[in-house]
């Protein structure tokens, strides 16, 4: 559930595979359920049709898993001081939430950084690349989820924009959205130590 495709994504994908048509998602998933330019083709119309069934069915039985997860994690603190961080929602913080566990278990901020795989595991000897750790390490989940608080981060705090476009002008794009990954792991870290709700002018000094 956590870190998968969602179903409008992989309807897109196979649409493309079939017919070497691109459509946006939020075609496939039919918002507004207007005709559109892109279906006039009878066959594309129906496999979009087929591919929007699909979406519904599926959404209701994902609605109805993250409804009782949310009642059953949703009254700890941790999930409450994790949702206060720009970026992280209801379903990102529970997935935090539950992957962490017991925060005490991490010695400091760099070992949780490094078990939520947003630190480079590169080797180095006199300031030279000399090989690579093994990536695999620590929680998939975690890196997936403070990826996703990331993007959503840049969308809505302006001070994580900022750092996002500073970061993108020194390396790339991807690189940019890691860094800042890196950054909001580090926040959460203390956040759930300490218990205390986001301060994005501590993290964006």
């Amino acid at each position: 559930m956590v870190g998968t495709p969602s179903p409008q994504t992989i309807s897109t994908k196979q649409l493309w595979r079939s017919t070497a048509v691109r459509l946006r998602s939020e075609t496939i998933k039919g918002r507004g359920k207007q005709p559109l330019p892109e279906l006039r083709n009878a066959e594309l119309a129906l496999s979009v049709e087929t591919g929007r069934a699909a979406i519904d069915a599926l959404t209701v039985q994902i609605e109805r898993l993250e409804e009782l997860l949310l009642k059953r994690v949703g009254i700890s603190h941790q999930f409450q001081v994790l949702k206060t961080v720009t970026g992280i929602g209801p379903i990102l913080a529970l997935t935090i939430a539950l992957e962490v566990g017991d925060i005490k278990r991490f010695p400091g901020v760099g070992e949780f950084a490094s078990y939520c795989r947003c630190v480079d595991s590169r080797r180095l000897s006199n300031a030279k690349k000399k090989g690579e750790a093994n990536r695999k390490n620590g929680n998939p989940y975690l890196a997936w989820a403070f990826m996703e608080a990331a993007h959503f981060a840049i969308r809505y705090l302006p001070a994580a924009r900022r750092f996002y476009d500073r970061k993108r002008r020194q390396r790339n794009a991807l690189l940019a959205v890691k860094a800042l990954a890196h950054k909001l792991a580090r926040a959460c870290f203390y956040i759930l130590r300490d218990q205390v709700p986001f301060a994005p002018e501590r993290l964006f000094v």
